[in-house]
């Protein structure tokens, strides 16, 4: 019997492909590698296009080993990936909406990204022109007596990103839950293509402002990658600090967040006063709040100074002691007890067949975390405990904040305490002599975060594909609402806190 792995490694081997192997593959190939992730043998991380070919990005469960498959699709077609592994299925929408590939067997074919109002189709491989009339968008039945419908969005109360979700309810109880996603769509794979690394960099900080840091980061390893570059150790410390910070500022305030959603709203203003000293701290140690255009392929554009090295220790004993605080009053108060635990239950079969990351996934008992799997620098040198649980409720995503917030604590200090000392960025990037391709996965505030860049001899962008994690949690956020009241949707949404901007590219 022929292994993930095996597969993983057949075909035609792409040798410009780092840091992992990307090897072309046949149909049939292709179809045993479906099999294998569909039987728990490994994950999908990634499936994407570049027009001509779709990729995948496998992790092996048996060797841990990562490796992207190929797979050649000269008649505009390739068997389906979600015809038995469903997590590929609104990738699959996406590749068909963008490069017009169909996935033949799927069991959904309606449009995903393309809300029929772009004036074209297909826009990433040929253009076709097309009236901008919008289209109509079939939600699936729920069948029953009685149930009524009701709509939410894409316009929301407040600030917040567009998204619409179809409710089946039976009263207050939820049936069916169905999100229709794609407005924020921003075409960023389409503006990657021949921009300039700089350029291309600025964009990839962009694609959900609220992980700038992790994105950032991401595209530069990939790039560094693709050029076999080694920046700088200073360079690398900094980059984790200012990650650590993202962290530390979104998990803080979602929090807050989730608790306002409960009515516990003196948990919110607390919460934002903390995320808000975190925010300043960012903007005094690297010149902008959210740390957005600071890291760049090669290296980064600030330096810490000593100022910033005393604010952050500063930041740090203050809130150590705030958090325990926190704890003692979320724990201790029966009201929001009430509406978290047991709300929004995840079970672990659905987090283990999205592999579904961060702190939805680790909530519900998986433990995956990129800076360990695959690992990337400096996090290898630095010891740190992964939060987890296994109740999968609301009350267990927010206790695994908690954790991930004690976690941010220590790493930040271990990485003043070894913050080597050097430059901070090579002076230029080296130009390749031929087509080179890189590849990172990123452990952001969400999840795991894939970033596939292919470089041409010039060293411009020819395709970039970035991945969120939201991909395999929005859907999710469908399967816990069920049976919920349509009263804790606004509770359980904001425990996944999905990105609406990074998903819909």
């Amino acid at each position: 019997m022929i292994s993930l792995r095996e597969t993983m490694r057949g075909g035609r081997e792409i040798e410009q492909s780092r840091p992992w192997p990307r090897h072309v593959i046949d149909h049939t190939s292709w179809l045993r590698a479906i099999r294998e992730i569909s039987k728990g043998q490994g994950d999908m991380l990634g499936l994407w296009s570049d027009g001509a070919d779709v990729h995948m990005l496998l992790l092996d469960h048996g060797s841990s080993d990562i490796g992207i498959i190929s797979l050649e699709c000269p008649n505009g077609s390739f068997p389906s990936v979600a015809h038995m592994h469903p997590p590929a299925l609104r990738l699959e929408r996406a590749i068909r909406d963008i490069y017009g590939l169909e996935a033949d067997g799927s069991s959904d074919v309606r449009p995903w990204l393309d809300h029929g109002r772009w004036g074209v189709r297909h826009p990433g491989a040929k253009p076709e022109p097309s009236e901008a009339s919008g289209d109509a968008y079939a939600f699936l039945a729920a069948e029953g007596a009685p149930l009524h419908q009701i709509p939410v969005g894409p316009v929301h109360a407040g600030i917040i990103e567009p998204g619409h979700f179809r409710f089946s309810a039976n009263g207050e109880v939820v049936v069916r839950l169905e999100e229709r996603l794609g407005y924020v769509h921003k075409g960023i794979e389409q503006l990657m293509v021949d921009a300039p690394i700089d350029r291309a960099a600025r964009l990839a900080g962009r694609v959900s402002g609220d992980s700038t840091v992790a994105y950032a980061l991401a595209f530069a390893n990939a790039v560094e990658a693709a050029l076999e570059i080694k920046v700088p150790r200073r360079a690398v410390y900094l980059r984790a600090l200012m990650a650590e910070l993202e962290r530390l500022a979104n998990h803080i305030g979602d929090i807050g967040a989730i608790c306002n959603d409960a009515s516990f709203s003196l948990m919110q203003a607390h919460a934002s006063i903390l995320r808000e000293r975190v925010l300043r701290a960012s903007r005094l140690c690297f010149g902008h709040r959210l740390m957005m255009d600071r890291i760049v392929p090669g290296g980064v554009v600030d330096d810490l100074t000593m100022e910033g090295v005393v604010a952050l220790h500063a930041l740090l004993s203050g809130a150590k002691k705030i958090i325990p605080r926190f704890i003692d009053l979320y724990g201790d108060t029966t009201s929001i007890q009430d509406r978290t635990v047991g709300a929004g239950f995840l079970g672990p079969e659905l987090v283990k067949q999205y592999a579904c990351g961060g702190v939805i996934g680790r909530a519900s008992g998986r433990g995956f975390d990129a800076r360990r799997t695959p690992g990337y620098a400096p996090y290898p040198e630095l010891s740190f405990k992964v939060g987890s649980a296994h109740a999968g409720d609301v009350d267990a995503r927010v206790w695994v904040r908690f954790d991930e917030i004690k976690a941010s604590f220590g790493l930040i200090e271990r990485i003043l305490d070894k913050m080597p000392e050097g430059p901070i960025r090579i002076e230029s990037l080296p130009e390749p002599s031929e087509s080179r391709e890189g590849a990172a996965l990123i452990e952001g505030f969400r999840g795991d975060i894939f970033v596939w860049v292919r470089l041409d001899a010039s060293g411009a962008v020819q395709r970039c594909h970035l991945r969120d994690p939201s991909w395999f949690q929005w859907p999710l956020l469908e399967a816990v609402i069920e049976g919920n009241i349509v009263a804790d949707f606004p509770l359980c949404n904001k425990s996944f806190n999905c990105s609406y901007s990074g998903h819909d590219l």
